[in-house]
């Protein structure tokens, strides 16, 4: 039997194994490139820019400058990377400025000199360089409009390349000919280059076309002032992105530097070494918050009264990015409204806890990372007068864990690999 005393505790280490297992300090250094014969230069955005851009000052021999962008109050002190602070999920006046002196800072470069492109989750809303005939307005309602959408994490950065001027590889086609080695912490299902921060540095096989579909199949509509200008980029084919195989993105080298399976893998090695088995269901689920949910919860129920597929005690993990359609007045969160789901789905079935939370540590746009469940969850919130499903139909399962006092809050965690879900079977 496990030595868990308090299985609380237990799931909030993992948590913060998995957290700890990504952070730059740890896996940036092993992967930069030899200093080159000219200028070295640093760009980038995302939650985990600033503490990259301090992980390569403190192990790059010789000199350096730059400028990164990442989300409010995730700054870290530099000295010779200029740090910028912007808004994120929904783009602000911050981070325009800043994506419009990066382009700018990149011009000019030659065949000698190097870009180190550093890039992690967040990045799409902090570099909202609109194309010619857009404006920032026009990002922020298109984002606004997604994020309450129900779009996958991979279309709504489709929406974004074709509509922005440094996304979809166009970064790394504005450093040409200078060599570009991109350092990704990955926080997308699949790890895909191309949608970590948009890819600014990677080719974009997608097109306009797709991008249109995706805002007609989730029935995207703008304020009447903004939506022309954006279909029009769109149907003339201007917002067209880098392609793969475009000879600007020739050289161009992508090392990835830290992923979900690597957080979920370092979780499961704590797992093991408490004397219980660790399960890795995937790294890369997505699908509707609270129907994942249902599914994980069927498996739990499974595992704990027949055994199947595994034996209890363990711990089933689990990472990717879930999405809400948000159709009530509450405050959203993927990871409370997954967790609310499956606590209903188990209605207090004894032995099983669970935490669900966003490794950035911002659970949709609140400050807060996600929640506990435990077997008693559900009869405390009725003896609060909280009914469990009427918090999950208003999408407000951020108000229904504060209640019970069982939000988790890691702060800024400085990196971002994505959800990262354990639940626990004894």
């Amino acid at each position: 039997m496990s030595s868990i005393t308090s299985p609380r505790l237990f799931l909030r280490r993992l948590l913060d194994a998995a957290i700890a297992s990504a952070q730059p300090a740890l896996c940036v250094p092993p992967h930069l490139p030899p200093a080159p014969r000219g200028r070295t230069l640093v760009v980038g955005a995302g939650k985990a820019s600033a503490a990259m851009a301090r992980a390569l000052e403190e192990h790059w021999p010789g000199p350096l400058a730059g400028l990164v962008v990442t989300r409010y109050g995730y700054q870290v002190p530099c000295t010779r990377i200029e740090i910028v602070q912007a808004a994120h999920p929904v783009p602000d006046e911050a981070g325009l400025a800043a994506a419009l002196r990066m382009l700018a800072m990149v011009q000019g470069l030659t065949a000698d000199d190097l870009v180190i492109c550093l890039i992690s989750g967040g990045g799409s809303a902090l570099l909202p360089a609109p194309l010619p005939g857009l404006t920032l307005a026009h990002k922020q309602a298109v984002n606004r409009a997604l994020l309450q959408s129900g779009a996958t994490i991979g279309e709504m950065n489709c929406v974004r390349r074709h509509l922005s001027a440094i996304k979809g590889g166009r970064l790394a086609a504005a450093c040409h000919p200078a060599q570009v080695v991109t350092l990704l912490i990955s926080d997308v299902p699949g790890d895909r280059p191309v949608d970590i921060a948009s890819g600014p540095t990677v080719g974009d096989p997608t097109t306009c076309a797709d991008a249109l579909a995706i805002l007609e199949r989730y029935r995207i509509e703008l304020p009447p002032t903004l939506e022309a200008a954006v279909l029009d980029t769109l149907r003339s084919g201007r917002g067209e992105s880098v392609k793969p195989g475009d000879p600007r993105l020739a050289g161009a080298d992508l090392r990835m530097v830290a992923t979900p399976q690597m957080a979920l893998e370092a979780a499961a090695q704590l797992v093991r070494r408490a004397g219980i088995d660790a399960h890795i269901l995937g790294d890369a689920i997505e699908g509707e918050a609270r129907e994942v949910g249902k599914v994980l919860a069927a498996i739990a129920t499974q595992v704990h009264s027949r055994g199947q597929p595994f034996s209890r005690p363990c711990v089933l993990l689990s990472g990717g990015e879930t999405t809400v359609t948000v159709t009530g007045n509450g405050r959203g969160g993927r990871n409370v409204e997954l967790l609310l789901a499956l606590g209903i789905a188990l209605d207090g079935a004894p032995d099983i806890y669970a935490l669900a939370a966003d490794t950035d540590g911002v659970d949709g746009q609140e400050e807060i990372a996600g929640a506990l469940l435990t077997p008693d969850t559900l009869q405390r919130a009725w003896a609060l007068g909280m009914p469990p499903r009427f918090s999950l139909a208003r999408n407000d399962a951020h108000r229904f864990f504060e209640s019970l006092g069982d939000s988790v809050v890691t702060g800024p965690t400085l990196t971002n690999v994505n959800d990262f879900r354990a639940i626990l079977v004894l």
